[in-house]
């Protein structure tokens, strides 16, 4: 028998920049995940093997994130010695991966408390840094696979964003990052990064750039030119889409996510756990997606799962209130505006990470508590999540207020 699925509370650590000057990168991966998960069971009073799992997405373990640091988290947390823990790798996806797999087993009755969330040190464990076969050169010349960066112009050129809509959507994202944080609007979910002596290290998302313009961006050299035009990454494109004749290289650092540090987790559970714990839950997911999707393009995915989600929870675009679209690369959330006609004022209201940041491993679940938050603060009902992921797939989650 089918039950809901309920969001119960969603923490999430600041974005501190992911380089050795970003304040975050004195912290240990590990420290940042026990973080946020002592601080859900600080909010919600549960004591320890209470849990029946903790499922945390990162994408690059090797290093300080080796080892299952889920399993490792847990041991370092106040959640006792029972709950497992298990690591997750949908790349981009993987942090909402985590609360879509936490949802599903609540759903089917096999358990009723489940931790999902997610955690990257960029700073401290380069992003690609553990290879991969999908960037041998067999599978890039064979099946067309470009850096994500590429794709993305790819996309720009395909859906007709030229460099001024590209930069001034980037723009915008600033401006509502800033906004967002003068008004207070992360501040419900938001759990401060100590030392082992109780100092703040970081309060505060650091990788926003006040002030940024379209004007300023357009002074920004193209980073993927070079990689299409002087090393044949175009060429190889125009093999899986011959009608290309030149890929209009539009993305930037300006207009593209940012690399930063952090990690996420969500309470998930049943009626029954709810109530044994004295919670009242915040919302249910109404659907989850994942979906395969062509790999050279590579980031059109959040398309065809909003769409899966859409069909599984018996809803159209238009029922949805807010929606998350991560911000991998300006030209992702400007095509799900023109797949679905969907206006700019319910989409990523707060800034995304264009202006916050990626943290890879951990993004999904902080876009789940900030649409979240921002559901409540708004009183509306319905949010949707999505991030496109690499390789070719996409992965969307619909919540309603409860």
């Amino acid at each position: 028998m089918v039950t809901e699925a309920y969001i119960y509370d969603a923490v999430r650590t600041p974005r501190g920049k992911g380089k050795d000057s970003g304040s975050l990168y004195i912290v240990k991966p590990l420290d940042l995940l026990v973080t946020v998960l002592d601080a859900l069971q600080e909010r919600n009073g549960f004591g320890p093997d209470v849990v029946d799992d903790v499922i945390v997405g990162c994408v690059t373990q090797v290093g300080d994130q080796g080892a299952c640091i889920a399993r490792t988290a847990v041991l370092q947390s106040g959640y006792g010695d029972r709950p497992p823990g298990q690591t997750v790798n949908r790349f981009c996806g993987s942090g909402l991966e985590t609360v879509n797999q936490a949802a599903a087993l609540v759903a089917s009755g096999f358990q009723d408390l489940v931790v999902a969330g997610g955690v990257e040190s960029m700073s401290r464990v380069k992003m690609g840094s553990d290879g991969g076969a999908l960037f041998d050169p067999v599978m890039v010349m064979g099946r067309g696979i470009v850096p994500q960066g590429v794709s993305a112009d790819l996309l720009a050129t395909l859906r007709g964003f030229t460099r001024e809509d590209v930069d001034t959507f980037a723009a915008e994202s600033q401006a509502r990052a800033a906004m967002a944080q003068d008004e207070g609007h992360f501040r419900r979910s938001l759990v401060p990064v100590r030392d082992e002596a109780g100092m703040v290290v970081l309060d505060t998302d650091e990788l926003p750039r006040r002030g940024t313009t379209a004007e300023t961006l357009a002074g920004l050299r193209a980073s993927f030119q070079m990689l299409g035009e002087q090393f044949g990454l175009d060429a190889v494109i125009r093999q899986a889409y011959p009608h290309v004749e030149k890929v209009n290289h539009v993305h930037h650092a300006g207009n593209s996510s940012g690399i930063v540090d952090g990690a996420a987790a969500v309470l998930l559970g049943n009626k029954e756990a709810g109530d044994r714990l004295g919670l009242t839950p915040r919302a249910r997911v109404r659907s989850v997606a994942i979906v395969g999707d062509e790999p050279v393009v590579m980031l059109a995915g959040p398309m065809p799962a909003t769409e899966k989600a859409l069909d599984k929870a018996g809803m159209t675009i238009g029922d949805i209130d807010l929606f998350e679209v991560n911000e991998a690369f300006a030209a992702v959330p400007l095509s799900f505006m023109q797949h679905f006609d969907v206006p700019r004022e319910k989409v990523n209201v707060n800034g995304g990470a264009i202006a916050l940041g990626h943290p890879l491993g951990a993004t999904g679940a902080m876009l789940l508590g900030t649409v979240l938050d921002e559901l409540e603060r708004r009183d509306l009902a319905t949010g949707l999540v999505t991030l496109c992921i690499g390789g070719g797939m996409g992965i969307a989650t619909i919540i309603e207020r409860v």
